[in-house]
């Protein structure tokens, strides 16, 4: 009994807190097909500063504020690549008729195409007329042409700004939706206590979401974002507890004995399963969300803990268990058949996320059993690994954004565990929490 909680401690203490050939991802850009650039070329693109249409100090400041925010959001989206505004002509554009087609296409700008526009205070609103024009095609440049009417405070200006990034991003990308208008959800221990967080996805406006003064855990979210379902200490023993963004209060789930976390939502929102040492050992169920239609996935004498449904089809599982003598990522169908160890290389491999195509698992991987992780991304149908994350402190908790091209992770390179974002092939890694300790971050949908 006692090697068994023993066991059960250090699995989670790995699932909490952290025979292919492993290359760097910059010598295996060309096989991840995440939807970064799908072998394509970076788009130029220019995004001239939309200006004010008053002197008023609040439309000035507001402005100032959408213009950051629309060159971040593009910056941040992995398909392009920026135009220095210290290339830039002169004279840049406010509206159709200002905009000189062969300064923006010659050297040394050399832009495909071009954002720009203007905003205006009416009526007390914040009004902005936006276009993204191909300049490399005068005779029918204009792409989008929007207006965007908001109320004139950051919250909302910064969600316009938002909003044109990701139809740019849409547009110019291949279809795939932004993720402008995301959040993700983590653990901090700011106010004293491990609580649940939740922030936009660049890290802005971070506020609680639980107040137990207890310890909360393995933050998710329902496939439609309405409901976050988590780790909850405040019982006396870690039990499942499920959030409504509607109601704002906790939505009925049954509490079992023992050992109940990391839950992990179906991608149709109608099972939840989760790990719970209700019968022994702990062990990978499935349930309704509200508890209903309980069934056993997993039988081994082991712990089996941090599943993940395949976002793709639903029909699989990933898993940990450390059946094999150390934590490894399993594969099973979603109705515990099949079983397949992915991950055979050895090491402590843990904390899995499938990516939306359902073609890549990314994972912490301490591969040489030394206790400092890292990421990796593995390519299911072929084997073949890439490592994301190199000599920069403990890397894990990888969680995939919608877009297939991000992943955000915790990383305790600064010296305190925090949350950062990259590309999902290991470039433009970038920390988006500062104050306290932060960390298990996921993804909205």
């Amino acid at each position: 009994m006692k090697s068994t909680r023993l066991r059960i401690s250090g699995l989670l203490f790995l699932c909490t807190m952290a025979a292919s050939v492993v290359q760097p991802a910059r010598a295996q850009q060309n096989w991840i097909e995440t939807g970064i650039n799908r072998g394509q070329p970076m788009i130029r693109i220019a995004v001239a500063t939309f200006p004010a249409q008053s002197s008023q100090e609040n439309l000035g400041s507001l402005t100032n504020e959408f213009n950051q925010v629309l060159w971040s959001d593009l910056e941040n989206a992995g398909i392009f690549e920026m135009v220095s505004k210290s290339f830039y002509p002169e004279k840049t554009p406010s509206d159709p008729g200002g905009v000189d087609f062969d300064a923006w296409t010659k050297p040394p700008v050399s832009a495909q195409f071009l954002a720009f526009g203007n905003a205006a205070d009416i009526n007390s609103n914040l009004v902005v007329t936006a276009y993204l024009y191909d300049v490399k095609n005068p005779a029918n440049p204009a792409v989008l042409a929007k207006r965007f009417i908001a109320t004139l405070n950051e919250v909302s200006t910064r969600e316009t700004a938002h909003r044109f990034a990701n139809e740019i991003i849409q547009t110019l990308g291949g279809g795939i939706p932004g993720i402008n208008l995301t959040q993700i959800s983590f653990v901090s221990n700011r106010t004293g206590h491990d609580e649940i967080w939740v922030m936009d996805y660049d890290g802005f406006n971070q506020h609680p979401v639980t107040s137990y003064g207890s310890l909360c855990l393995t933050p998710r979210w329902s496939p439609n974002d309405e409901k976050l379902a988590f780790t909850n200490y405040a019982p006396g023993t870690p039990q499942i507890s499920i959030y409504s963004f509607l109601t704002h209060h906790l939505l009925p789930f049954p509490h079992y004995r023992g050992l109940n976390t990391t839950p992990a939502w179906s991608p149709d929102g109608k099972k939840i399963a989760f790990c719970s040492s209700m019968s022994g050992d702990p062990q990978v169920y499935v349930s309704d969300p509200n508890g209903a239609e309980l069934h056993r996935l997993t039988f081994s004498p082991s712990v089996n803990i941090s599943p993940v449904w395949n976002p793709k089809t639903g029909n699989e599982l990933a898993f940990v268990s450390d059946r094999s003598g150390s934590p490894q990522i399993y594969i099973m169908n979603a109705d515990g058949t099949n079983l397949r160890r992915l991950i055979t290389s050895g090491g402590n491999a843990v904390n899995p996320t499938w990516s939306p195509n359902g073609l890549f698992i990314a994972f912490g991987w301490d591969v040489s059993e030394t206790g400092t992780y890292d990421i990796y991304l593995i390519e299911i149908s072929s084997g073949r690994i890439v490592q994301l994350t190199h000599n920069a402190g403990a890397n894990d908790r990888p969680w995939w954004a919608p877009d297939g091209r991000h992943l955000v992770f915790q990383s305790n390179r600064t010296g305190t565990k925090e949350i950062w974002e990259m590309l999902a092939d290991g470039t433009d890694q970038h920390q988006i929490t500062t104050v306290g300790g932060n960390w298990d971050p996921s993804w909205s949908n």
